[in-house]
């Protein structure tokens, strides 16, 4: 028997994110303009106040990894990929090619990209590090303008450019293209 669905809000610098945790794991991390899932709205529940304190201190720039029990749902290739844009550093990226690679296919490049678009834990497992193999910035759930602060946020909290931006281009000139 499944647990109840539990979901709670956390207003981030990137606008209202939703939490969702089914039982004793994290299930989703929804960006602003998604709607909860139904549900129950419980702030107290123990994953839900655990996110929301590591995410508190990952936009303050005093956390860089996260340490929380996740349950993503998808097929087994999904679930590859997102336990290698897990392993995708902090303020560093990686191009999809190089993730199909990880997950030895290496040419299931649009896979990857697709498995990378359905990840229903955002932020957490780091989606937004993941740019096209010419350094820009690609697609994202959030919109290019949140990638690019989340990008540019975790560079500052580093004092780097994230790898994989050409030489002297700014993050916001990716953005634009």
């Amino acid at each position: 028997m499944r647990s109840m669905i539990q979901y709670t809000f956390f207003d981030s610098p990137i606008g209202r994110l939703t939490l969702i945790s089914e039982g004793d794991a994290l299930t989703g991390l929804l960006l602003p303009d998604r709607a909860p899932p139904p549900g129950k709205e419980t702030p107290r529940d123990p994953v839900l106040s655990a996110t929301r304190a590591q995410l508190g201190e990952y936009f303050a720039g005093r956390r860089q990894d996260f340490d929380l029990p996740l349950a993503p749902a998808g097929t087994a290739f999904q679930r590859a990929v997102w336990s290698e844009l897990r392993r995708i550093p902090f303020a560093t990226t990686a191009s999809y090619g190089e993730i199909a690679a990880r997950v030895s296919r290496p040419r299931a490049v649009r896979a990857v990209g697709a498995a990378n678009g359905a990840n229903p834990i955002a932020l957490i497992v780091p989606c937004h590090r993941v740019i096209g193999s010419d350094g820009r910035l690609t697609g994202y759930g959030g919109g290019l303008p949140t990638k690019h602060w989340l990008l540019s946020h975790e560079a500052a909290v580093c004092g780097t450019t994230p790898r994989g931006h050409n030489p002297g281009q700014r993050l916001g000139d990716a953005v634009s293209r």
